[in-house]
């Protein structure tokens, strides 16, 4: 029998990628890419990781409250949970300070995760630890009112490691069981996995720091603006310091060291796999072209300053297409696009 259309197992894989288009502009561009097979698992994943994100993004909920969510979470995820009765008292649980689409995402929480069941158990696996990881993590920095910043770089990487470290570890077990080639350098993609997604979250935090601080977020660290003579105590949208421009800079120079591990992440999974490529490689060129417009003006005040533009999006995506199978090419892109940026300088162990 056919199913009827929004029944089933097809209604639910049309559901994930319809909702999908709601919550994330990035990744509705670049899941597309990626081959037929590969596509729903990864899909499901980050909708899962959205789940996730969108429980700590929920200001109208205590951390206990958010605390006993993840818990849900987990535990439907691995498949040991009500999924509908999770979906429906979290849908409850958000204000309209979350944005629409999530809500939908929540109230249809079952159908992702009748999808989830139904995969194999090595990618089953792969997105339980990352859900389970990541809102432990979460769970940590949750943290006080009056607090201002991250204590230090240490403390930066770890929370990148819990809000995106952790799917780049994900993505190369579902990279390694789609592809026995990809599976041979499971090593070193491990190896690198973590840096490639903290370049990408790093861009991001850099990006959104005024409409963080807006929101009563602030993920900079103290160490790196205090060595700049910035107080992050002080930090007020609309009025800037040199001090705080240089500690700018310096995290600037970090994302930059980190997006070019993400390049070498890249050049690892193999040329005839160009819709991988072109998945992460998007991604990576819009993260180089937001820290080349922090860089020039870090003084900006607002994420609308440095957001980009619907023809830089769609230049990276021609170009980086073009050249997804070439690796000099890419490594040749990567330096024009950088050059003039900081560089890394080498930290502290």
């Amino acid at each position: 029998m056919t199913a009827s259309p929004g029944s089933g197992r097809d209604g639910d894989l049309a559901y994930q990628a319809r909702i999908l288009q709601t919550v994330s502009r990035t990744y509705a561009l670049t899941i597309p890419t990626l081959p037929d097979r590969l596509r729903p698992v990864v899909v499901n994943a980050y909708l899962l990781c959205r789940i996730t994100d969108t429980i700590e993004d929920e200001p109208g909920l205590s951390p206990a409250r958010k605390a006993a969510l993840w818990d849900r979470l987990t535990e439907v995820v691995a498949g040991r949970g009500d999924a509908p009765s999770f979906g429906r008292d979290l849908a409850a649980a958000l204000t309209p300070a979350t944005p629409e689409g999530e809500r939908e995402l929540a109230a249809g929480a079952h159908r992702i995760l009748r999808v989830t069941a139904e995969l194999h158990a090595p990618q089953r696996a792969a997105i339980e630890r990352c859900v389970r990881v990541m809102s432990r993590g979460m769970a940590e920095f949750q943290r006080d009112p009056g607090s201002v910043g991250l204590k230090d770089l240490g403390q930066l990487d770890r929370y990148c490691y819990f809000v995106a470290g952790v799917v780049g570890e994900m993505l190369v077990e579902l990279f390694c069981d789609y592809s026995g080639e990809i599976e041979g350098h499971r090593k070193e993609l491990t190896a690198l996995a973590v840096s490639h997604a903290q370049g990408l979250q790093m861009a991001n935090i850099l990006k959104d720091v005024w409409d963080d601080w807006e929101n009563g977020a602030c993920w900079l660290p103290e160490d790196v603006f205090h060595d700049a003579g910035f107080d992050l105590a002080s930090l007020a949208a609309g009025r800037g310091a040199p001090g705080f421009d240089d500690g700018l800079s310096r995290l600037v120079a970090i994302t930059r060291g980190h997006l070019s591990n993400a390049l070498r992440f890249i050049l690892l999974i193999p040329r005839r796999e160009a819709g991988i490529r072109r998945h992460l490689l998007w991604a990576v060129g819009l993260a180089v072209l937001v820290l080349r417009r922090v860089h020039r003006a870090p003084s900006f005040r607002e994420g609308r300053n440095v957001r980009l533009s619907r023809f830089s999006v769609a230049a990276v995506v021609a170009v980086t297409s073009v050249a997804a199978r070439r690796d000099r090419a890419l490594r040749f892109l990567f330096r024009v696009a950088t050059r003039g940026l900081p560089s890394p300088q080498p930290r502290d162990s």
